[in-house]
């Protein structure tokens, strides 16, 4: 009888202290709880983001939105298992593994995601797809296939908004994300197309002026160039555009436009537990020069800010953009307004057939949900004549860059509507 007694009181006193200590954990013994997140990474093939600083637009807003809350909280890793498998399905990753380090405070750690990208990938996309009742359609398509830091894209287009022009053809381009360091890309762009014109543009250029050239009916661009990521905030981009096109008069030699280019962008967002700011602004640089063999000497400047600021449902967006041009350009070079984002509603032949070579442009949104309204203010004219300032009012409806809307042009004696709807990144 004795042994089974003792046994009874061996297995008593090894039981009961385990009992008592599960039914009375702390939850501060949980070592996990223990860790405040400091800071979240997301890494990739050739790029990374420090979520606590930087925007990068490779992750979409409301996953980031839920990454970026981690950081103040507790670390919970079931939390960091769900959001890998969300980050491995946007960007359709071969895998994404998260790893801690210590951070720049007592228990405080830093998480990182890792996205192990497919050794290539292919995709479809489609960056612009418009129609505006004045100027018809507008489309492009592009398929890009993504091998390791290398993307190669071939596409097709048919615009008849951005310039006086509306031309069709093909592109294709080659971009290095990774040209030994994340912080430098090499990038290369070809592009081939067939130009279509507009009777009022044909009627004001039966004589071209010294500004600018005649009309041609074909355009060829080579455009090398690198981009330095001077900051997570700030690229620097440099180049040049070599351009050949053929003018519409027979037996006129084929025409040069090459030029230096330049780009220097800065993107900039702040985030609290109510508001969220955006800053985006940049400015570009075309130099035709003879250096390189260019048939015109001339500079091409382009100044643009947005302003975006979001609370809840509510977004407020301010854009504005001022050009300058000066010397001898060719036409796609010209400034055009009364399109698809610059002076909406008003028809771009109306305010000047062949574009401008100044400038100067307002737009104000406001958006409720996917309800829009918008008020549009700017002129496009030469240098030496007046400067008519335009404005025009809209509403519409907008689901990220899926948009339709009604633009009604400001002036005296009746109302003209245009309706526009599309696509534009």
């Amino acid at each position: 009888m004795r042994l089974p007694w003792l046994a009874c009181l061996v297995f008593g006193s090894v039981l009961t202290p385990t009992l008592l200590t599960a039914g009375n954990e702390d939850p501060e013994l949980n070592v996990n709880s223990r860790y405040t997140v400091e800071t979240v990474i997301v890494s990739g093939d050739g790029w990374s983001t420090n979520l606590a600083a930087d925007h990068d637009q490779k992750i979409s807003s409301g996953l980031r939105s839920e990454i970026t809350a981690l950081i103040g909280s507790k670390l919970n890793p079931a939390v960091l298992d769900d959001l890998a498998v969300r980050l491995r399905r946007e960007f359709q990753a071969r895998a994404v593994n998260h790893r801690l380090l210590r951070g720049t405070t007592p228990e405080s750690v830093r998480v990182v995601f890792e996205i192990t990208q497919k050794p290539a990938r292919f995709d479809v996309s489609v960056p612009k797809f418009l129609y505006a009742n004045r100027q018809g359609w507008t489309g492009a398509v592009e398929s890009t296939t993504t091998v390791h830091h290398n993307a190669f894209t071939v596409g097709l287009v048919s615009d008849g908004d951005d310039l006086a022009e509306r031309y069709t053809g093909l592109l294709a381009r080659y971009e290095n994300t990774r040209l030994g360091t994340d912080r430098v890309h090499l990038r290369f762009d070809f592009d081939d197309y067939h130009e279509q014109w507009n009777g009022a543009t044909r009627t004001d250029l039966a004589v071209p002026p010294d500004e600018t050239s005649g009309i041609y009916r074909s355009r060829r661009n080579y455009e090398p160039a690198v981009i330095f990521v001077l900051a997570r905030p700030l690229t620097l981009s440099v180049g040049a555009s070599f351009q050949s096109f053929q003018e519409e008069t027979p037996g006129t030699p084929v025409g040069a436009a090459n030029a230096v280019v330049s780009r220097l962008d800065y993107q900039h967002r702040m985030e609290d537990s109510d508001y969220r700011q955006g800053i985006d602004a940049g400015y570009s640089l075309r130099a035709g020069t003879r250096v390189l063999g260019s048939d015109f000497a001339y500079a091409r400047q382009r100044l643009n800010f947005r302003y975006t600021l979001t609370h809840g449902k509510h977004v407020l967006k301010e854009e504005v953009q001022a050009g300058l041009l000066t010397g001898r350009a060719p036409l796609f070079e010209r400034y055009v307004g009364g399109n698809s984002t610059v002076m909406r509603g008003w028809d771009k032949y109306e305010i000047n057939p062949f574009g401008g070579n100044r400038i100067v442009a307002n737009s104000v949104d406001y958006r409720y949900g996917i309800f829009q309204v918008f008020y549009d203010t700017g002129a496009v004219w030469d240098a030496g004549q007046a400067a008519p300032i335009r404005h025009s009012v809209g509403i519409g409806l907008r689901q990220a860059s899926l948009f339709l809307a009604i633009a009604f042009p400001l002036r005296e004696g009746r109302a003209d509507p245009v309706f526009l709807m599309g696509m534009n990144y």
